[in-house]
């Protein structure tokens, strides 16, 4: 199958693309949902404008980045500012709620259903929502874990109340030398589990649930799926996009849907079995 991409049906009106989701939806025997940054972005979870500056403004001073994932790779000098920046960072996106309840009209469509998420998402907002934890792959990490940073064992640590801590003790943008995270068994730095680079930690939990999914899908072969991206771009099209592409168009049965802003597009050999929406998720669901 091609790559080349054509936009589902010229033709076809918005409402009509909102109503034949909703039937396909209906008429469902599995729901793949694979999501992407724009979900979270939808929620409200933007990383520059207003909520940059509520919570960055101290280090938009200092060093001139204007959005938080310039700031997450900036070489700080010391890991106590390191850690006061990524704190911060943590605890808005991972342990505060989304600002727009996306995630949870999401779940109300599925919940009845045979449903798994495959994501790309670190932010756990699936989880914070209600969604079955079985049921989940993050394929890319976890906000909400240290990893080592060597690393010198395939493990992580769970890092709410740490995170917690510096958060509330940080001051002039470092956090106390007493809370930089080193590994319990090898005394080196800490780091996030986050994939950036051949130093992430795949540990049992990773592993138990590329499982599931993968038991999930083999029996769910050949059923009435729906394969729902939902704010999927092309930064890793390899774990969500190509392979629905390949699934969809192997299953006369399945149903590809793409939602959202201007990437919503289809290869030519399964059009007639996708539908293709351009806008925000959160107003596509309620209307849903």
């Amino acid at each position: 199958m091609s790559v080349q991409r054509l936009f589902r049906r010229n033709g076809e009106t918005y409402n009509e693309k909102i109503k034949r989701l909703g039937n396909v939806l209906a008429k469902a025997d599995t729901i793949v949902i694979g999501a992407g940054a724009g979900l979270s972005t939808s929620a409200g979870f933007v990383y520059d404008g207003e909520r940059f500056e509520k919570y960055f403004s101290d280090f938009k001073t200092k060093y001139g980045f204007r959005d938080m994932y310039s700031g997450g790779f900036w070489p700080y000098d010391t890991l106590e500012e390191h850690w006061a920046y990524w704190s911060r960072y943590i605890w808005i996106n991972r342990y505060m709620d989304a600002p727009e309840p996306v995630y949870d009209e999401l779940l109300d469509l599925v919940k009845d259903k045979d449903y798994f998420v495959l994501t790309t998402n670190v932010d756990h907002c699936f989880q914070k929502a209600g969604f079955d934890r079985e049921r989940l792959f993050y394929t890319q990490g976890d906000y909400g874990l240290f990893q080592c940073s060597e690393p010198c064992c395939q493990k992580t640590w769970d890092n709410k109340e740490v995170i917690r801590q510096m958060v509330e003790r940080q001051k002039d943008m470092r956090v106390p030398s007493e809370l930089v995270p080193h590994c319990p068994d090898c005394g080196k730095p800490m780091s996030m589990n986050l994939r950036a680079d051949d130093t992430f930690v795949q540990d049992e939990g990773w592993y138990a649930a590329s499982e599931r999914y993968s038991e999930f899908m083999r029996r769910h072969q050949g059923t009435k799926t729906l394969y729902l991206e939902l704010g999927v771009g092309y930064n890793t099209p390899g774990i969500i996009k190509y392979p629905f592409w390949q699934m969809t168009y192997r299953n006369q049965d399945a149903t590809y849907v793409c939602i959202n802003y201007r990437d919503a597009a289809v290869p030519q050999e399964i059009a007639e079995r996708s539908i293709c929406i351009d806008g925000d998720i959160g107003e596509i669901l309620i209307e849903l």
